[in-house]
This record gives C-alpha cells, structure tokens and sequence, in this order.
C-alpha cells in the first residue's frame, strides 16, 4: 500500500538550489508537538486522558497534534477494531506500564502519565527546533489514490547525521462502544456511542519509525512524495471502513538514537489535504450543511461547500436542489482555480420535521456533469406569540427531581445568543424528591427563541428519582409547551418560540441592471423586523395592469435578488419588489426601465420630445413615425394619434400632473417607449 514515487532531493547550503521548496517555512521555530496516548476501549479512565489531549490540542492550535493508538491490553478486537500493526509496533517500543499514557515528542522512553503531558509538552514547544515540516496531501476519491509532498527544511544542525520522517494517516468520529469509568468525557458520547478522533490507521512511511533523510545540516532541504492507495477498510476482524472524508496525515521528523526506543521528534505538522482529481473539469460537492440554528420559518438556507478537483478553472455552475419533491436551481458564474472551495447558498422550503435532501451539480462549464450529494434539513415546530409591545416574558416551571445537579436549560436566539439560563440545581438528599423553580426570560419582539433543556444522565426528570416536569408560559398565562407528565425527554429536549410584534418592513426602490432584449437583473435593500416568508418582484409592462411575479431571494446583506428572461423587447417596464412577512405583503417603490430592440438605431437618434415636461402640448419628431399611443403609470390607454410625417402634436390639456408613457411605432413596425411628464 506505501510506494515512494520521487526519491530523497536534499540541498546542501550554499550550494545552487535545484528546486524552492513550496509548502515549508526556512523561518527558524519553535519545535510543535506530537502527542502518541496509548489507549483502548476496554480502559474506563482512557477517556479521561482523551479529554486531556482534546484541551491541550484547543490550548494549542497548529502546536500540538494527539494520535490514539489502540494497542495493549485494553484495545479490543469487536467492533470497532482499531489496532493496526504499525501501532502495536510503536506501542512495543516504549516501556507501557499503565492505561492511559502517552509519550509527548518521545522525550522519554517509558510512557508518562495524563497528568504529565502539559508540563512536556510546555517544554517542548518553548524549545527551538532543527527543522521544520509542511506539506500537501491530494487524494483522488474516485481512486483513491494519495499524493502526499512532504518537505523538511533544516534551520539548524541536527546532532546525528541521519534523521527519520514518518507520515500517519489518522481518521476522525469512528463510533463504538468505550469503557468509561467516571463520565470523564461527556462531549465525546453521541447517541449511547462514543465518538472516537484522531484514531491512528496507519504509517504510510516504510517503517513505523519513519523514513531515513540526511543530511541533516542547517539549510538543507528535503523532498519526499510517496502515493498511498488508502484502504478501504483497516483492521482485522472486524475492520473499520476508512471514510475519506474524515481522514488527515500527519508528518513529524524524529533523531534516533541507536539501541533503545528513544527517538525524539524535532517537529512535526498537519498536512494540508485536498480532493482532486486529472479530469479537466471535476466539481466535487466537499458538504451541505443548514445553516444556522432554528428558525421560526419554513425558508431554510443550506450552504452546499463546491471543490474544484479538477485541472480546469471552473467558470459556471448548475446546481439543484430537491426537498419534498421541490427542485430548487441555483446557477453559479465565477472563478475557482484547481482545489478551491467556493460556499454557495441555497434557499428551499421545508415544512415541520427532518427531510431528506439531495444536491446535485448538473452543469459544469456548460458541459453537463452528475455529482450529487444526499443529506438532511429540519424544520422544527414553533409556538407563535403575539404581542403589541417591544418585550415579552417568557416563564419557565421547572419542577426538578432528585439530581438536579445534573439539569440545565437555556433560551437562545438562532444566531446562538443566550437571552437566559439555569442550573445546574442543587441534588436533594431525599431518594425522590423534587423542587420547583421559577424562572424568566425576556424575548424581544419579532424574535425567534430556542429552548432547550438538558439532563446530564440522559433520562430527564422523571420517574424513578422524583416525578419532575418544565412548563414554559407567555406573561398572559398560556401554556406554550410542556405540562406535569412532560418529565421524560431523555438527554435533552427543545421547543420553538416565536414571539410576534408589530412588523416593520421597510423596502428601497428597485434597482435593475443587465437589461437587454429579454433579460434584467433585480435589487431591492430591505430592513425587516423579522426573516421574510417569501421574496421577490412584481413586474409588469406600462401597457398592462397583469404582473409578472419573479422569485427572489434574500441574502445575508439583506438584499432582494432576482432575474427574469421572460421581457419582450422594446417594452418599458415598472418592477417593484416586495417581501411577504407573516402572511401580509410589503411593496417597495416601482421603477421604470426598457428593453432594447434590435435595428432601431436610425429611428431611435431621430426620436425627439418636446418640452418635457410639458403644460398643454407635447411636440414628437422622429423619421418614418406611422403613429402615436399615451398610456398612464397603471397601464391605461389614454390616446392614439395616426401620423402622415415626421412630426406630430399631442394635445395634453385633458392629462392631470404627472408621468405618462408614449410609444412611437415606425413605418417598419419598429416601436419605441419613451417617458414624459405633465407639470402645469
């Protein structure tokens, strides 16, 4: 599976450089951390020492890196089996006593207590290292296949003359079973299952110590590409699929030392990895994801994450969405080179519950393409409460049951603000007790607000231990949700609010742009007390009372987007935008445009009126003119006029104060709109 494809390139200083490096600083650093925890399902205190490695990691980001390797005693062969051959190797070269531990930068030959990893791992990263390591995987998901550059510059002098580079492939959220003690690790449980990270899966170098390099003197660099056909599954029995999509590589450089274990590592680094792939054009959907937390609307944003894998600049887009039968399209035009990500957004209507959505890119370049991707998107039920003022507040009854100290709750608004909190309560000494609290929270008007409450055991507030209860009540009484037999939610439970005041939508004058014989781009700035239930705009033609009504859509500048192919030429046009708010329509001010018309030219630079505006008579010049219509702002045609020339009078006396529209029609059936005004 390990095949090095481009041999050892080292560049001694001052001599002529043969290549730059590309991903590798030359800037002298601090050594970074490579923490190895020993470690196994069957070991109740190891999640104790996977929480350890988890802040040390978040303390340190792009510092230090943690592996589990499941291997002695502990590691368990059911599923899922995690012991790989590399990492019983490496466990047998250090002196394991105990479960957990850990070596830190192999500083030691014997593993060293959880509660010593800090303090080495301090040492460690305030101390100046030799060299330094970056690089680049690119993993074809079709093949599988793995390209992974590594380079090593030396800033300095290493003490031995040869130095070992290793590279490991970890993988991330491995669900399984997992002893645990003392609930050391509560984040880490998803579902009854625990969720394993940064598991070893295997040393893509050709030995589990690492690749030899030299020379190790300041100002060489070192290149080393290996391809890596990655696996389908690893370990056996009972192997764990290798998900492509949760995998990293890791690289560390060691100084050995001959005749025991003890190899420190110098440094070493998360390998940048993309997707890829020598198609020319080769989108890939990388996720979707909703966006956000919960909302009180059926309108969903899903981000949909678009790689370019390919060797090809991807210019266009074709993107579909379907949900509950709904295709939703999305068009994108751009420019993303080779490996680059582009977030793309698309909104779609959900009603309640968990659906199933698929997107795929139809269209690449012009070119028709298949790529799809099948996941999920929730629209979770609210309660609505309507009131006259800016405030209103929420209260909460919870009667708690014997651990107490095991409840929380909070109110939280969708951008993820908490308006209000509790607990944890205290735990009553009597075997069932329970108690009441009485809690409040203030919602602001036109606001959505999430509550949630959570039991650290995951088995509410009932039954066995005291028949506990939430209720949740508007400030007139009303029960929104919850009541005394509503004890029993398991590890938590959450419940919509929508609290509805009086609506402010405030919408600009439309801006068209890109207008041409049948096409125009829409913009309208909207200020909305509330997210819109539907967009979009009313279009229509001065010459008829029917509009057209054009989706749109809202974005996070809370603009109104929209586009129409659909316009006839030489037509003028009054579009205005509006947005539906809690089932009531808001209009924003018309404005007018035309459509262009082909080989009017000549007719159209002879056209002229006169004054404008104009009292009582409204002069029109143009070449070849066969007649004349005037229509007001609603569409009504007020006059026509035949003309036998090239010049003609219209009689506005009988026209009110304002603006009117005039077409021109040519001997050769050409027309052209034009706009004038009545002022007196």
């Amino acid at each position: 599976m390990k095949r090095i494809t481009l041999a050892l390139m080292a560049l001694l200083a001052l001599s002529f450089s043969l290549k730059a490096q590309q991903y590798v600083s030359t800037e002298p650093a601090n050594r970074n951390v490579i923490l190895e925890e020993f470690t196994g399902r069957g070991c109740g205190y190891c999640t104790d020492g996977h929480r350890i490695a988890n802040e040390l990691m978040a303390a340190n980001p792009d510092r230090l890196w943690a592996i589990n390797i499941h291997a002695g005693g502990y590691a368990q062969t059911s599923y899922p089996n995690m012991i790989t051959q590399d990492g019983n190797t490496i466990h047998g070269g250090f002196q394991i006593s105990g479960y957990p531990t850990g070596v830190v930068n192999r500083t030691t030959a014997a593993g060293q207590s959880r509660s010593a990893w800090a303090g080495i791992a301090s040492q460690q990263m305030n101390q100046a290292s030799e060299c330094n390591v970056a690089g680049m995987a690119i993993v074809n998901p079709q093949t599988r296949l793995a390209t992974i550059t590594v380079e090593v510059y030396y800033t300095g002098n290493s003490t031995v003359d040869q130095n070992f580079l290793t590279v490991a492939m970890l993988q991330d959220s491995i669900l399984g079973s997992q002893a645990d003690y003392g609930n050391y690790n509560p984040t880490q449980w998803l579902n009854g299952q625990y969720v394993h990270m940064h598991i070893l899966r295997d040393v893509i170098s050709e030995s589990a110590w690492g690749d030899p390099i030299s020379p190790t003197t300041q100002g060489t660099l070192i290149t080393r590409t290996y391809e890596y056909e990655i696996p389908e599954v690893i370990g056996s029995p009972n192997g764990v699929d290798v998900d492509i999509d949760n995998i990293f590589f890791l690289a560390w450089v060691s100084e050995r030392q001959q005749g025991n274990a003890y190899r420190p590592i110098l440094t070493g680094c998360h390998l940048d990895m993309v997707q890829g792939s020598d198609e020319p054009i080769y989108p890939m959907i990388r996720s979707v994801s909703q966006v956000g937390g919960a909302t009180c609307t059926h309108t969903k944003i899903v981000d949909v994450n678009v790689q370019n894998g390919g060797t090809d600049v991807l210019t266009s887009l074709t993107i579909n969405a379907e949900v509950e039968g709904e295709t939703y399209t999305i068009n994108w035009e751009g420019n993303l080179a080779q490996y680059e990500i582009e977030k793309l957004e698309i909104p779609v209507e959900v009603s309640f519950g968990t659906h199933p959505i698929n997107v795929e890119i139809t269209e690449a370049n012009g070119q028709p393409y298949s790529t799809q991707v099948t996941s999920s998107v929730n629209c979770l039920e609210w309660q609505s409460v309507e009131i006259e003022g800016e405030e209103e507040e929420l209260k909460l009854e919870l009667m708690q049951d014997k651990f107490g100290n095991h409840i929380t709750w909070e109110f939280t608004t969708p951008d993820g603000m908490v308006l209000a909190s509790g607990g944890p309560y205290t735990m009553l000494a009597s075997g069932t007790g329970t108690q009441l609290h009485i809690e409040h929270a203030t919602v602001p008007a036109n606001e959505c607000v999430k509550f949630t409450i959570y039991d650290q055991m995951e088995n509410g507030i009932c039954c066995s231990f005291g028949h506990g209860y939430y209720i949740v009540k508007d400030s007139q009484g009303n029960v929104l949700f919850g009541d005394e037999d509503d004890g029993e939610f398991g590890a938590e439970a959450t419940h919509l609010i929508s609290v509805e005041g009086a609506v402010q939508v405030d919408i600009t004058e439309t801006e068209v742009a890109n207008v041409d014989y049948n096409h125009a781009d829409f913009m309208a700035h909207m200020t909305c007390s509330t997210y819109p239930d539907e967009v979009g705009f009313s279009c229509r033609k001065v010459t008829s009372s029917e509009p057209m009504i054009i989706n749109g859509v809202y974005n996070e500048f809370q603009n109104i987007l929209g586009f129409t192919d659909d316009l006839e030429m030489s037509s003028i046009y009054m579009v205005k935008a509006y947005a539906v708010v809690n089932g009531q329509t808001y209009y924003g001010p018309e404005t007018t445009f035309q459509t262009w018309m082909e080989n009017v030219d000549e007719f159209e630079n002879s056209l002229k009126l006169y004054p404008n505006p104009t009292a009582n008579v409204l002069n029109v010049e143009g070449e070849g003119m066969r007649s004349i219509e005037v229509y007001n702002a609603v569409g009504q045609c007020l006059m026509k006029q035949e003309i036998n020339g090239n010049k003609a009078q219209v009689n506005t006396e009988s026209l009110n104060n304002g603006m009117y529209f005039i077409r021109v029609i040519a001997n050769d059936g050409a027309m052209l709109n034009r706009t004038f005004s009545v002022a007196r």
